[in-house]
């Protein structure tokens, strides 16, 4: 018996539906979570500032928007600012980008996800959430071949169904899990435990 796989941190996509998405996966997640968690949400360019305060509201972890050599902390949710690609170096630290557009947007999910790949290496959980486009294969590819994990929420569920099931179909997923059940999953792979009540 092997032992288990050390995890480094967790990178999250989404689209359209992503704001609710967003919440259901981050509200029952323990304070104690033991990783960084870095989301990509597609948002208009002028529109997405509010999502780390609304996000923060509903959830026991911190939630930032990720800044240019902030640190990716543990037991923290940092979000992609509007209009940037949002990149992992290998210190740990994020760089901010205005590149061009991955799939016709920026922050693009592929990019987030190749860069934890480099970095993170085995040690990256991808999930996939509800969007109306494909971003977000391609780099979740990226996490499988290092040795990563895919989890993607339940396209028969989603609010969009086309990412999760792009990359579901392209064989890249370990667990298809129904949206309000990923926490759950997410928080026994890592071994993070709930707090009681």
């Amino acid at each position: 018996m092997t032992a288990p796989q050390r995890f480094r941190g967790v990178v999250v996509g989404c689209s359209a539906g992503g704001l609710d998405a967003l919440r259901r996966l981050l509200a029952p997640l323990p304070a104690t979570f033991p990783l960084p968690i870095v989301v990509v949400a597609h948002t208009a360019a002028d529109g997405g500032g509010m999502l780390p305060s609304l996000l923060d509201a509903i959830t026991p972890l911190p939630v930032v928007e990720a800044g240019d050599k902030m640190v990716a902390e543990p037991g923290r949710v940092h979000i992609a600012p509007a209009g940037y690609h949002l990149l992992l170096e290998a210190e740990e630290t994020f760089s901010l980008s205005v590149d061009d557009k991955v799939r016709n947007v920026r922050p693009a999910i592929d990019v987030l996800f190749d860069s934890a790949a480099d970095v993170w290496m085995d040690g990256t959980i991808g999930i996939i959430l509800t969007g109306a486009n494909n971003d977000g294969t391609a780099g979740l590819r990226a996490i499988k071949e290092v040795g990563g994990v895919g989890i993607a929420e339940d396209p028969d569920q989603a609010f969009a169904d086309t990412m999760p099931r792009a990359a579901i179909t392209a064989g890249l997923i370990d667990h298809v899990v129904p949206l309000d059940a990923i926490a759950a999953t997410l928080t026994a792979l890592v071994g993070g435990r709930r707090r009681s009540r």
